[in-house]
């Protein structure tokens, strides 16, 4: 049984994770697919859907099966949403992954030389 906190909490990382991830898969998908297919409201779209369909799946799977699934509904959303093929989705997804991973570590490394500055 869901609670009212357990769905706060769920709506709260839904919004957070469509306000952060959402400019990388756009950028990601501009950069591969072009500004004419791969809309910042799409990116939005692909993000939201995302996130509410894993939520779904996460109650009835869970473990690898849980995550294959969820894979493969994150490169549908991306092929539908961007207008391309599940080979293009994929780089797209990858490529958005790589980005994310630069933005976290510059932040990181912004944090860590605001702490050390402080210090």
């Amino acid at each position: 049984m869901v609670n009212a906190l357990d769905l706060v909490e769920i709506l709260i990382n839904i919004l957070i994770s469509t306000i952060i991830v959402s400019p990388i898969l756009w950028l990601s998908g501009r950069g591969l697919v072009g500004k004419e297919k791969a809309k910042f409201t799409d990116a939005i779209w692909i993000v939201l859907l995302g996130n509410i369909i894993g939520v779904v799946i996460g109650v009835f799977l869970y473990g690898w099966l849980a995550a294959i699934v969820m894979f493969i509904v994150w490169l549908a959303l991306i092929k539908h949403f961007f207008d391309c093929g599940w080979l293009m989705a994929f780089a797209i997804a990858l490529v958005a992954v790589i980005i994310f991973i630069i933005v976290s570590i510059i932040l990181a490394l912004i944090g860590i030389a605001v702490i050390a500055y402080t210090l």
